[in-house]
């Protein structure tokens, strides 16, 4: 009999739910929603979940938990991630969760987390070259440098969207001075990150879904290219990031808005994100291309399931 599973991937900015169907041992996607919970707003930086955080959470997966019954779901998959693991609270949160929904919540470590968004990024493209794989998620921020043979290096970084914006940016549009202070704390943060690049030299830098889905799809819609959210890999060039991070420093969110392509659900953390990929590209300019992937954690457990 085949069965449909559901993968919920409840992230620090958005819940995301996937329903797949299972024939033979692989699967076939039936469904997605996303879901900008935000539980990390107001409490990221001090490592615990607001009780507003908590209520949209619980609200957002009795909203799923509805579309996993009327679909006759057999088994959930539900993978808490940086806020959930480094709230003091989290471990309740995610029993809350359990007695309203019955979905058992496991929150996994840093180090899970990049295996499975490698493993979505490689269901997505063909890793030739040694790659730069970058996640930014609203809590962390997972690289992993592999091909299509396996992981070489990874880290996860709890210097996510979400901490960046609560700690940096106080002003909109952003000012100069608070870049330079973001910057100087990824200095500061980032030094493995820099010694397994330097020792590695991956090609190419593989953005996983996320900011770099909502600047793939800016980049084509400027570029008359149709953006297809669907497809597993999405254009953006080197040029198009810059044109585009210029921009966007200089605007406030209304402004924001107004870009064609921008989400709401993004329009708050993007700013941030692109200083981070803005300070990646300045400190090692060797990579020879950009690419985008629409897959990453969810897709990662699908394959990974798959391959069992």
């Amino acid at each position: 009999m085949d069965d449909k599973i559901a993968i919920v991937d409840l992230g620090t900015n958005t819940f995301h739910l996937l329903l797949a169907q299972s024939h033979s041992g692989n699967y076939s996607i039936l469904h997605q929603k996303r879901v900008p919970v935000k539980i990390g707003v107001g409490g990221i930086n001090s490592n615990i979940i607001t009780d507003a955080g908590i209520a949209r959470a619980i609200e957002a997966m009795k909203n799923f938990n509805i579309i996993l019954n009327q679909n006759n779901v057999s088994k959930v998959y539900a993978f808490g991630t940086s806020a959930l693991r480094n709230a003091s609270n989290g471990k309740d949160v995610a029993q809350k969760i359990k007695t309203e929904t019955g979905i058992d919540v496991r929150i996994i470590s840093g180090n899970e987390e990049a295996d499975y968004i490698y493993e979505g990024v490689r269901a997505a493209i063909h890793i030739a070259e040694t790659s730069l794989i970058v996640d930014i998620g609203g809590g962390s921020v997972e690289f992993v440098i592999g091909n299509h043979k396996g992981i070489i290096w990874k880290q996860s970084f709890e210097i996510g969207a979400q901490r960046l914006l609560e700690k940096f940016q106080k002003h909109d549009p952003i000012l100069a001075s608070e870049i330079k202070k973001l910057k100087s704390f990824l200095e500061c943060s980032l030094p493995p990150l820099f010694d397994s690049i330097e020792k590695y030299k991956p090609q190419v830098l593989i953005g996983s879904s996320g900011t770099f889905d909502t600047l793939s799809e800016i980049h084509c819609t400027r570029n008359g290219l149709g953006y297809d959210p669907t497809a597993p890999e999405t254009p953006l060039s080197f040029k198009s990031f810059y044109e585009i991070f210029h921009e966007l420093i200089k605007k406030n969110r209304v402004e924001r808005l107004q870009i064609p392509g921008m989400i709401e659900m993004r329009v708050d953390m993007i700013v941030v994100s692109c200083c981070l990929i803005d300070y990646l590209l300045d400190c090692y300019k060797n990579f020879q291309s950009l690419r985008v992937s629409s897959y990453s954690l969810k897709e990662g457990v699908l394959a990974t399931l798959t391959q069992r």
